[in-house]
């Protein structure tokens, strides 16, 4: 409805158990789900095709990059999803967010800045006044729901 693509749920090649703690950088390439710890750095290859998917057991201490990133644990430190971000309600992070297009659940938490990457300002919200005019909102705006009409 209304022409939203419908989420498939990405290939899981790798799994990482809710017991497990890995100490240093990591680099996958398809489906990477995180049930456990990580300290260091996760990146996926830069095909366009990985997807890493974080549980709400799942952490982060380090950058994350990824095609895809559907988070529903915590990240402390940076995001950078080319493609798609998925914040779930438990979500929370520690850093910047880089993205292509994101969607958060209400009770995801960002402390950092959002910054959508090239090619997203296309999508970029517009507002209608009831004069028919229109005007591109401007970040501000759009991340305090604050809005000007001429």
């Amino acid at each position: 409805m209304f022409g939203r693509k419908k989420h498939t749920n990405p290939r899981i090649d790798t799994l990482v158990g809710k017991s497990a703690k890995l100490v240093g950088d990591m680099e996958f390439s398809g489906g990477l789900h995180l049930d456990g710890r990580v300290v260091g750095n996760i990146r996926g290859v830069a095909d366009g095709k990985s997807a890493l998917s974080i549980s709400e057991h799942g952490g982060v201490d380090g950058t994350v990059e990824a095609a895809s990133v559907v988070l529903n644990g915590s990240v402390n430190g940076d995001i950078f999803a080319r493609e798609r971000v998925v914040m779930g309600a438990q979500a929370r992070v520690n850093g910047n967010v880089s993205y292509g297009i994101i969607e958060m659940a209400p009770g995801a938490i960002i402390t950092g800045k959002l910054m959508p990457l090239a090619g997203a300002r296309a999508a970029q919200p517009v507002l209608s006044s009831a004069s028919g005019s229109t005007a591109a909102l401007s970040d501000d705006e759009i991340l305090t729901g604050a809005s000007k009409v001429a």
